[in-house]
């Protein structure tokens, strides 16, 4: 009896992946003016708003530590885990040479990363690319729930993540767009607080094993130093994505003028 190959399944499934790789990998539409304009206020507002910060930061511990455990093993060092907490602190363990630019790059990541991830959303925003934006989202949530060594930290990146992938495969375009912007916004925008509350706690000397006072140990510059390049970083990211990100005057309507104007 001989065999027949079927080559309609393999061609249906070759298909079904392109589909979804043209989805992911495709532009999208630009959102109305107002929309970036609505999410970007709400994102402001999340951030100066006591309550919704106190759940909304676990998102920028999720980048900051996952910014640390990335650097390491670029680095070379070896990754033993991460560990996120309720009170939205976390930490990450890692093996090497106690000193040396493997560890001050590591030690450094964490303040950087939550202003250029969103940096980089907004790049990809602004070409139009929403739907990879958010699935590489996932990808990054994904690599980081391998080294996850608490149950806390599993359910902050697994719910983190099923909002992602939800709104990415469920939502119409104008819900896609608006979530991703708003996460952008969110990074960028939140990317500050977090230095200015190290800062505090340096000065009543309730932080002394923060990333910057081991980046002073690690490297002899001062720890203010190091805090003052936090911030910048922070405060340059948020300008140069904030104008990838906000309209230009092509898609802003005008407004009426009466006549003799």
């Amino acid at each position: 009896m001989g065999i027949a190959n079927d080559d309609s399944e393999v061609d249906v499934d070759n298909a079904s992946i392109a589909d979804l790789w043209d989805r992911v990998t495709g532009t999208q539409p630009d959102p109305p003016w107002w929309l970036v304009a609505l999410v970007g206020l709400v994102a402001f507002g999340a951030v100066l708003h006591g309550p919704t910060w106190r759940v909304a930061r676990n998102v920028v511990t999720i980048a900051h530590e996952g910014g640390h455990a990335l650097i390491a093993l670029v680095t070379g060092r070896k990754l033993d885990g991460i560990k996120l907490h309720s009170d939205t602190s976390g930490v990450t363990v890692s093996r090497g040479r106690p000193h040396g630019p493997g560890m001050v790059f590591t030690a450094m990541a964490g303040y950087l990363t939550p202003p250029l991830l969103g940096l980089l959303f907004a790049a990809l925003l602004a070409g139009g690319r929403i739907t990879l934006m958010l699935w590489f989202s996932l990808a990054l949530l994904a690599g980081m729930l391998v080294m996850i060594r608490n149950a806390y930290g599993a359910v902050s990146v697994i719910a983190t993540g099923a909002v992602i992938f939800g709104v990415s495969w469920l939502g119409g375009a104008k819900v896609q767009a608006g979530f991703a912007y708003l996460a952008a916004w969110f990074l960028l925008f939140a990317a500050a607080r977090p230095v200015v509350e190290l800062q505090r706690m340096r000065a009543r000397r309730m932080a002394p094993s923060s990333d910057a006072d081991q980046l002073a140990n690690l490297t002899g510059v001062p720890g203010l130093a190091w805090v003052s390049l936090f911030a910048a970083v922070a405060l340059l990211a948020l300008v140069a994505g904030g104008a990838l990100m906000v309209p230009d005057g092509g898609s802003v309507p005008e407004v009426p003028r009466p006549p003799g104007y």
